[in-house]
Formats: structure tokens, C-alpha cells, sequence
């Protein structure tokens, strides 16, 4: 069965900009082509590497590189009492704390993110990883 792991913005922008990092980010992408792992994306964060994207390449070319991507990796519901609890939490990034507890929400297996003031508030039920971390554990 494979992994289902959510996917912080940076992930997302590291692939796509070609950032230094790109090339760990695009092995997880690949992973998430192959299926051996299920990727998953909140709107929100969409919506802030839509924004990225359009700055950098415009409009038209942010849609058909989001439309790319999200032929391999799901977007996921963030609903009122999923929003709640993230405001309540000790997460003090407004972005990450939605991201993080929507994955809770759903169950999934991972959360990936460059963010390592994330991994402090976490909880053991969802574990905080970077992508090398992941690769280098779940190869």
C-alpha cells in the first residue's frame, strides 16, 4: 500500500521553479506518478503555488503546470472544524497549521515540508518530515 503524504507549498515550488532542491522535490512527484506514493495538496496551498507560478512564468503557463500536476496529486477539503482546530493549535504559521491539520483530518501518513519549526508542534499520529528524510527512510 503505499503512503498517502501531503505536500507543503515549498515541495511544490522547489519542483517547479527548479529550485536548488528541485530534484528531491521531483522524486517524490515521480513517486506520486509511479503510485508508489498518494500526493495530496490543500487549496490553500494551490492557491500560493498558483500565485508563485503565475509571477514567474504567467498566467497561462501557471494553469497548464498546475493542471499538470494535479493529474498525479489530489486536492483535499479543508472544512470549517478542520480550520478550527488549526487556529487552536500551538502552530503559530496560519498556512502550515491548515495544511498539517487537514492531513490529520484525513488520515494521512506523512506531512512534507522544509518548515522545521513545524516538526515542534506536531503530534506523533502524523509525523513532520523533510523530503530527504522521507526518501532516505521509505526507499
Amino acid at each position: 500500500m503505499a503512503f498517502r503524504i501531503m505536500l507543503d507549498a515549498n515541495i511544490l515550488l522547489d519542483f517547479t521553479l527548479k529550485r536548488e532542491r528541485g530534484s528531491v522535490a521531483r522524486q517524490l512527484i515521480e513517486w506520486a506518478v509511479k503510485g508508489r506514493v498518494q500526493a495530496f495538496i490543500t487549496p490553500s496551498i494551490l492557491q500560493l503555488t498558483g500565485y508563485w507560478l503565475t509571477a514567474a512564468y504567467g498566467a497561462e503557463n501557471a494553469k497548464e503546470l498546475l493542471l499538470a500536476i494535479l493529474s498525479d496529486i489530489q486536492v483535499i477539503d479543508i472544512g470549517h472544524e478542520i480550520v478550527v482546530n488549526a487556529l487552536h493549535s500551538k502552530m503559530t504559521n496560519m498556512e502550515d497549521a491548515l495544511s498539517y491539520y487537514t492531513a490529520l483530518h484525513h488520515k494521512l501518513d506523512y506531512f512534507i515540508t522544509r518548515n522545521r519549526g513545524l516538526y515542534e508542534a506536531a503530534i506523533s499520529v502524523l509525523p513532520v518530515c523533510t523530503p530527504e528524510e522521507f526518501l532516505k527512510y521509505n526507499v
